[in-house]
């Protein structure tokens, strides 16, 4: 009899207790739940994203001036490619490993406080950038080669903490340090015999080595102003050291702290290719 009375108050209490948990499933009784959280961004089908867009930027006149122009410059960078049988680069946001291209312009030096060196035309650097992208933090390096004005090898390493306020707000900021190849630093900071004598003396004779040419610290700020629509500001502090911050050009006509500010505008791409 106590078995059979057990059963019955079993199933009274799973009789009501059922549409309880129904209730609780189809019908919540928080009236103001929390927002689900926003997926990250989805590519689709897409086996190419990338931006595309315009910059302007106020730097020094040249590498080593202590006067600045404004000048433009192309936006473009790769955040996820997708190449059949070797593999994919890139991620969700711009996060994982990534490849791309790297661009730099450096103005023109001539004249001005630089009476009696040569004339550096205006030097164009182009070359491969790759970088590894955590939540919170990301490194990486870049090559160029330089022809116009100067020519060599150049390149960045760096490294930058990472902040999303937002989905729509990214905040970077870390070190950066940048090397060059000897022919390139010897076109901006080296000085001939000959430009001694035509200075008046006022350049000593020095030969710039190749190696570290500056370190210092870059920060960025983007946001996504509609879907795939973005505003970028860049800002960074660079000394100049080594062959470069001890030359004759830097410690009489120039300045070894060199600034950088850069407002731009890209848009997002998607594209199936294969």
């Amino acid at each position: 009899m106590h078995l059979r009375f057990a059963a019955s108050a079993l199933a009274i209490l799973l009789a009501t207790a059922l549409p309880a948990g129904a209730a609780d499933v189809y019908a919540p009784y928080d009236p103001n739940p929390a927002e689900p959280a926003p997926a990250a961004y989805d590519y689709g089908g897409a086996d190419f994203v990338f931006e595309l867009g315009l910059g302007g930027a106020y730097q020094p006149d040249y590498l080593g001036s202590d006067d600045y122009e404004g000048s433009f410059y192309p936006i473009f960078s790769v955040e996820y490619l997708n190449l059949p049988g070797l593999g994919s680069f890139g991620g969700p946001d711009g996060r994982g490993f990534s490849i791309g291209p790297s661009f730099k312009y450096i103005g023109e030096r001539d004249g001005g406080d630089l009476f009696g060196l040569d004339k550096v035309d205006d030097t164009y650097e182009i070359g491969l950038k790759a970088s590894y992208t955590w939540d919170y933090a990301e490194v990486y390096g870049a090559v160029r080669y330089a022809f116009g004005g100067a020519e060599g090898v150049t390149g960045d390493i760096g490294a930058n903490l990472i902040v999303r306020p937002t989905d729509r707000i990214e905040l970077k900021a870390g070190p950066t340090a940048s090397l060059a190849s000897s022919d390139y630093m010897g076109d901006y900071f080296s000085v001939s015999p000959e430009e001694f004598v035509r200075s008046g003396g006022r350049f000593d004779v020095y030969e710039a080595e190749g190696g570290f040419q500056s370190v210092g610290v870059k920060a960025s700020a983007r946001y996504e102003v509609i879907t795939d629509w973005f505003v970028t500001a860049d800002a960074s502090w660079e000394r100049l050291v080594s062959d470069a911050g001890d030359s004759p050009v830097v410690t009489k006509a120039g300045d070894d702290d060199q600034f950088y500010f850069g407002l731009g505008l890209s848009k997002r791409f998607s594209l199936d290719l294969f």
